[in-house]
């Protein structure tokens, strides 16, 4: 059997990069985006009640990976990226169906220049991912007490102090009126360490970069923490 479905929406993300985006939602709250709704979709009544729920469901289309294909067993990240798992018993990206689903809190929607936007935090989404449908978290039903989480039992927690030189706090200065939560941002996704996993916890003293809005950070693991080097403007191809 085969179907199809239409997007009703895409997000704009501070995410612009697969690298660094949080691989599970809610593990870096500062993490704020805005969906715009595609034509039909972008009705006043679609959000009537919305209001009602702190929490909602995204479903949502892997557009980065879906044209890589799948593979029936996966390494997670949170085993090293070296201990193999089936396809159906990891969250990874690259499914049969690429359907990423997320639970993010909602923010409320607002309407400007004729235009819907609902706002989400705690995402865990590339900017431009095409939302295929929202739903409200019902907690009763939807959050589990005695439920068993296999390898994930815990929330990853936070893995590196984090520091900033004397010229990336000049920048973030500059960028505090545009970015209110910039070096909070920064902060949270660093501590998540978003180096491949089988990096994790080594100092490496090599230099990354990430995207976040439309700013190039630099970085580097040395002497047990992260040292944020530069942050500038993006380009292309950072």
């Amino acid at each position: 059997m085969e179907f199809s479905y239409q997007a009703i929406g895409v997000i704009r993300s501070p995410y612009r990069q697969k690298f660094a985006t949080p691989r599970q939602p809610n593990l870096v709250s500062e993490a704020e985006a805005e969906i715009l709704f595609e034509d039909g979709f972008d009705h006043r009544d679609c959000m009537r009640g919305l209001e009602q729920f702190s929490h909602l469901w995204l479903l949502w289309h892997f557009h980065r990976t879906s044209e890589l294909g799948w593979s029936p067993l996966v390494q997670p990240p949170r085993l090293g990226g070296k201990q193999k798992l089936g396809v159906f018993a990891s969250r990874s990206p690259f499914r049969p169906n690429p359907i990423g689903l997320s639970v993010v809190r909602n923010l409320g929607s607002q309407t400007i220049n004729s235009q819907i936007t609902l706002k989400v935090g705690g995402i865990d989404l590339v900017d431009e991912t095409p939302i295929l449908d929202i739903k409200p978290y019902l907690a009763y039903a939807d959050a589990v007490a005695q439920a068993r989480s296999g390898f994930a039992t815990e929330k990853p927690g936070a893995c590196w102090d984090v520091n900033f030189t004397d010229s990336a706090l000049d920048a973030l200065s500059r960028y505090q009126s545009t970015y209110p939560n910039l070096r909070a941002f920064i902060v949270s996704v660093l501590q998540q360490d978003p180096r491949p996993a089988w990096r994790a916890r080594d100092d490496d003293n090599k230099q990354y970069g990430m995207t976040l809005y439309d700013l190039n950070i630099k970085w580097l693991v040395t002497d047990g923490r992260i040292e944020v080097r530069e942050i500038r403007p993006s380009e292309r191809n950072d």
